[in-house]
């Protein structure tokens, strides 16, 4: 895992591995810039007076998480053949955890709050056909997709010299998801063509309840997930149940309604349509993260979902989203990919709302107007020791202030509470993201996916020590 490096004036040199980071901070000719990404500045060092290479930023833009990978290229010529070879020399892995649900969440929310209040005061007519939206114009949820990939494109390319960007820009087809077999003129019929919804239901779930499998019994049409979790009235998501299994399902979702039978849990997702909020979010995105990132002025190329699958398999890599973006377009060969991972999760930078709400709406707690306490702010990245008592320990994570001093500590390994501020030294102040390492593990047969690290979460434990000792 590559350790990024700046000159004097904060310009990006090529990055450095720990262990020379490690000499150079205890020689004293760098200084720490930043922790996570673990960034120094050299003293005595210009970017006139080193030699650059090529750095290429490699992106796979999903729904829910976005796969980043920083890799330096390499050309390879066949002194026989002629033949040129590409290969790519893996600098660092990255994988953003988008907010976009919790955005859709929030401004449901606000939308019920507001109608709550203006049917109990008093009428107001609608007020949303004289609002125009602008060309390009993209739902916040969908927006903030686009803006977190962009604020860490711009950040990357402030700590490392990158040249070029490549993205997998691709387009998924919505019916084909649902039905492998759609083909011609099926493409402009419904689902329901020919059914009233009720019988579709009944034909497709064979007349039974899906839960019990009781026959000849009043059935009901059912959410299999909930509207009051955000689940829609689409076909896809409704099916049949008897009254007493949809009853005691009430708002919970399939899994936590049959936790005791998953044979049957996924037999029931595997019978109900596929759903389409992420293609049709990445299907909605695409182009204006293209043209976003045209905007940088950088080399932009593009590949296709096809391609960067077909590499991967042909290259034997697992299957994630920064393993992915490091397959995009063509490459005959990757290095240097089993490397921890950094995990970024967007949290934001906090609400304006200062009271808590009740799921009904009414308050349940305020918070205070100043969103510090004891020189600390929630989101900070700090370390704790605790030298007696229960806790003694060290702690190293997120922290969520009080005002009282008693702070939580969101560490890898769980959440660590009522620890006194005195005990907390801060490491890296909050930029509206959390950290973490994982590391990915290997492909098998019953598929690839990462798992929780915790030493490759504490790789850089030596490093940071003589961080400490050189930061004094």
């Amino acid at each position: 895992m590559a350790v990024f490096v700046l000159d004097t004036r904060k310009k990006p040199l090529m990055p450095c591995s720990e262990k020379r980071a490690r000499l150079l901070l205890k020689r004293g000719r760098a200084r720490v810039h930043r922790m996570v990404p673990f960034t120094i500045r050299l003293v005595d060092r210009r970017v006139e007076d080193s030699a650059l290479q090529p750095l290429r930023l490699k992106l796979d833009p999903g729904s829910q998480k976005t796969g980043l990978a920083l890799v330096r290229e390499v050309e390879t010529v066949d002194v026989e053949t002629g033949e040129v070879s590409h290969s790519a020399a893996v600098l660092m892995l990255l994988e953003l955890k988008h907010r976009g649900q919790g955005i859709r969440n929030a401004l449901r929310q606000r939308q019920g709050h507001r109608r709550f209040r203006r049917s109990r005061r008093r009428y107001r007519p609608e007020r949303f056909s004289n609002r125009r939206r602008p060309g390009g114009w993209l739902a916040p949820s969908l927006q903030h997709r686009v803006d977190t990939t962009m604020t860490w494109v711009k950040r990357l390319r402030r700590w490392a010299p990158v040249t070029a960007i490549s993205q997998e820009l691709v387009r998924f087809d919505m019916q084909q998801i649902q039905n492998p077999e759609i083909s011609g003129a099926e493409y402009q019929q419904g689902t329901l063509q020919g059914y009233e919804v009720r019988e579709y239901l009944l034909e497709k779930w064979g007349r039974k309840c899906a839960y019990c499998g009781a026959q000849n019994v009043p059935l009901e049409i059912e959410h299999m997930h909930s509207k009051a979790r955000g689940g829609s009235d689409r076909v896809g998501n409704l099916t049949l149940a008897c009254h007493p299994c949809n009853q005691r399902k009430d708002t919970q979702t399939v899994a936590e309604f049959r936790a005791h039978d998953p044979g049957l849990v996924r037999s029931l997702l595997a019978q109900a349509q596929a759903p389409l909020r992420d293609a049709a979010a990445v299907n909605s995105t695409r182009w204006t993260l293209f043209q976003r990132l045209k905007a940088t002025g950088l080399d932009v190329e593009v590949g296709t979902g096809g391609r960067t699958k077909w590499n991967r398999h042909q290259l034997q890599v697992p299957k994630a989203h920064c393993l992915d973006a490091a397959c995009v377009r063509h490459v005959d060969a990757i290095e240097n990919w089993q490397q921890p991972v950094l995990r970024i999760n967007a949290t934001g930078r906090g609400s304006y709302q200062r009271t808590r709400l009740m799921k009904h709406g009414f308050p349940r707690g305020y918070l205070t107007r100043s969103k510090s306490a004891f020189g600390f702010q929630t989101g900070d990245l700090v370390k704790a020791i605790v030298p007696t008592g229960k806790k003694v320990g060290s702690y190293l994570g997120r922290v969520a202030i009080r005002a009282s001093g008693s702070f939580n500590i969101k560490t890898t390994s769980g959440l660590v509470q009522g620890l006194s501020h005195r005990f907390c030294a801060l490491i890296q102040r909050a930029d509206g993201y959390g950290y973490s390492w994982t590391t990915i593990t290997l492909q098998t047969k019953g598929g690839a996916g990462m798992g929780q690290a915790e030493p490759a979460a504490l790789s850089l434990t030596g490093l940071k020590a003589e961080v400490s000792r050189a930061t004094g």
